[in-house]
């Protein structure tokens, strides 16, 4: 095996050349899923708006590449009418607003991206149900659809860009709505066992809980592992933000659960719980995420816990490195191979996505010292 330390800087390298190149290729646009090697573009809107800019934010912070820089604007610049026009937005803006704009203002103190940040956190915390104790997940997605009541698991990292706005305007109000709604994730999406629910639905009114969702997960009772990842890095930036043990606690539990269901090599199939006979596809962006998470978690517990935790996630980055890494093929726009979106609804399987590449490059950035977050 190569040093540890040299694999490091290795897949960093590979990282900078490698979205180096594609930046010329991609532009100021807006990747998703990497389909027979090529991206599939998606509108400004959709969820995954930020990963491309925050990962050319990541390399420019250590190359300070221009070309870069520029692309990253840009495609900030275009969520502008995304915010403005209100209809399309859901309780994705974290992702989308916190890699953009937040990674711009604490890169370099950029005024409008600072006033773009607050504005999509003002946004986001109107989405919070009080009865429910909630923040709204999606829009309908077709008329007569009433979704108003559903919350997500993938929300737990959405709400940096909440606590990040509370500290940057000292206003707690926007704190209060983001440890509220982890104070309901911890109630509701959480099994004993550290597995973790996709959607849980609520009465909207009342804000009873009346039922689940398997969603991206295989059924209800299954255990989708990017879920897990959002619970492990979502519930460690909740305990840094607040000092909240039991997010802290919750963190441990998801993240011991996590490890526990690694294949030898550390990259975890697109769900942990899956009945015989139904494919066990790769989720190279789970543990991309979970890493990141568990690099954060690991700075957060005592020193003989963290060594546990941090050499999990090397684990899981030197595993994506060199089972998933599409480095050298120039007919690949990717950077890592083999993950999976959606398997229930057969939609971007065995693919590179891009969230899935923005969390290798920051975990990898962190190994490389890099430790100061856009969450």
């Amino acid at each position: 095996m190569t040093e540890m330390t040299e694999w490091k800087q290795e897949a960093w390298d590979a990282v900078v050349r490698k979205v180096s190149r594609i930046s010329k290729e991609i532009g100021n646009r807006f990747p998703h899923a990497s389909l027979n090697g090529t991206y599939t573009l998606e509108a400004p809107h959709w969820w995954t708006a930020g990963f491309w800019p925050g990962l050319l934010w990541l390399v420019y912070r250590d190359t300070c590449d221009e070309s870069l820089k520029h692309i990253a604007e840009s495609c900030e610049s275009q969520l502008d009418e995304v915010l403005t026009g209100f209809d399309r937005l859901d309780h994705d803006l974290g992702f989308m607003w916190q890699l953009t704009s937040v990674a711009r203002f604490k890169l370099t103190g950029e005024s409008a991206s600072r006033r773009r940040a607050l504005l999509a956190a003002s946004v986001l915390a109107g989405r919070f149900n009080v009865q429910g104790r909630y923040i709204r997940a999606w829009n309908p997605w077709k008329p007569g659809e009433n979704n108003a009541g559903w919350a997500i698991i993938d929300c737990m990292m959405n709400l940096p860009l909440l606590y990040w706005a509370s500290r940057e305007t000292g206003d707690p109000r926007f704190r209060h709505v983001a440890a509220q709604h982890a104070d309901t994730v911890l109630k509701h999406f959480i099994d004993p066992d550290g597995s973790v629910r996709h959607i849980v639905i609520f009465d909207p009114e009342s804000g009873e809980k009346i039922g689940v969702n398997g969603g991206q997960g295989y059924s209800e009772t299954s255990a989708w592992s990017r879920g897990a990842a959002w619970g492990i890095y979502g519930m460690s930036l909740s305990y840094q933000y607040t000092g909240d043990k039991r997010f802290l606690y919750a963190a441990q539990q998801i993240a011991n659960y996590f490890i526990a269901n690694l294949p030898a090599d550390k990259v975890p199939v697109w769900d942990f719980r899956l009945p015989a006979g139904v494919p066990r596809h790769l989720d190279s962006s789970a543990g991309a995420c979970a890493a990141c998470g568990l690099l954060l978690l690991a700075d957060l517990v005592a020193e003989e816990q963290g060594v546990l935790y941090r050499d999990a996630a090397e684990g899981i980055l030197y595993g994506l490195y060199t089972t998933c890494g599409a480095w050298d093929n120039e007919n690949e726009q990717g950077l890592i191979l083999h993950g999976t979106s959606h398997y229930p609804e057969g939609r971007n399987i065995d693919v590179p996505l891009i969230y899935g590449d923005y969390f290798f490059a920051e975990g990898i950035s962190r190994l490389q010292g890099h430790n100061e977050l856009f969450w």
